[in-house]
């Protein structure tokens, strides 16, 4: 084939995959709702997602005969990058324990222009204009989607008692940015199956240790609860996998506001799976960030 269609088709299939993981992490959001509602703990969620991850893809390494071997800088590295994606997973479920879920999802899908900005001051990739004008689009079509701020119900005020929750939101994104722009300058040629086994080994260590410091492990409370368990874990460990491979590749900057599709992936399973409702506003929300992903996928790029 021709060079340039080649590209073309290649750019589209990595969106694709980009929103095939957008969907994953959504289904993990509905599955975790269910999980802790039947009785599971967040602590134990996160430590069992990022250690099965972690174990799943090492055994994985050893069944193809891939070499555990790195430098130690990279290794060093590589634990950085944990430690952030630590912070942004403990910082997001405490921002859900103290605010609704609909305003955390929205402060923290705030990480794709975290990312553009912190790679731009770090003399990084800059972000192309395409990319400037459909990420601060589609936080706005969040903001419908999610119906935050209650324009289709009752509405939400922004109180003093909710600040914490809203600074706990915005630790993640910060957290989940500079991780995603550090996998990208650090990490970039590092086989994505051994970045991923060690950013969640560091994961599940943290979590495990915060576990322990509040009391011990909380577990599901009747079937349901361990179905959504292992639900969660499946649909995280396989999203996470494919988004820290695939990504450093695509160009982190100017295709990360695509995972913006999360939150109205994780809308639309919650309407199937959990009954809840849907407003018609919310439903051209959704559709506000869909287009806005379209622009920014498409073009001479």
């Amino acid at each position: 084939m021709p060079a340039k269609p080649l590209a073309i088709r290649h750019q589209l299939r990595g969106v694709l995959l980009l929103l095939g993981i957008a969907i994953l992490m959504g289904g993990n959001h509905v599955a975790a709702r269910l999980a802790f509602d039947h009785g599971t703990g967040i602590s134990l969620a996160v430590t069992v997602r990022a250690s099965a991850t972690a174990l799943v893809v090492f055994l994985l390494l050893r069944a193809t005969g891939s070499s555990l071997r790195l430098p130690r800088a990279t290794l060093g590295r590589a634990i950085i990058v944990g430690l952030l994606v630590s912070v942004q997973s403990l910082c997001l479920y405490s921002a859900v324990a103290r605010i609704p879920v609909a305003l955390a999802l929205l402060v923290f899908n705030t990480f794709p222009i975290v990312l553009g900005l912190l790679s731009w001051l770090t003399g990084g990739e800059r972000p192309d204009l395409r990319a400037l004008v459909a990420m601060p689009v589609a936080l706005s079509g969040l903001a419908i989607a999610l119906d935050a701020f209650g324009w289709s119900s009752d509405a939400t005020q922004v109180q003093a008692s909710m600040l914490g929750g809203i600074a706990f939101a915005a630790a993640a994104s910060l957290s989940f940015g500079t991780a995603l722009m550090l996998t990208t300058r650090w990490l970039p040629t590092l086989d994505g199956r051994l970045r991923t086994m060690i950013l969640m080994s560091v994961v599940g260590v943290v979590s495990l240790l915060v576990s322990v410091g509040r009391g011990g492990l909380q577990l599901p409370a009747d079937p349901t609860g361990w179905l959504g368990l292992v639900s969660l874990t499946i649909l995280y460990g396989t999203a996470i996998t494919g988004l820290f491979t695939l990504l450093p590749r695509l160009g982190a900057v100017n295709n990360a506001a695509i995972l913006n599709f999360e939150p109205v992936a994780a809308l639309l399973l919650g309407w199937i799976v959990l009954e809840q409702h849907i407003a018609p506003i919310q439903l051209a929300g959704g559709a506000i960030v869909i287009a806005a992903i379209i622009v920014l996928t498409t073009g001479r790029r």
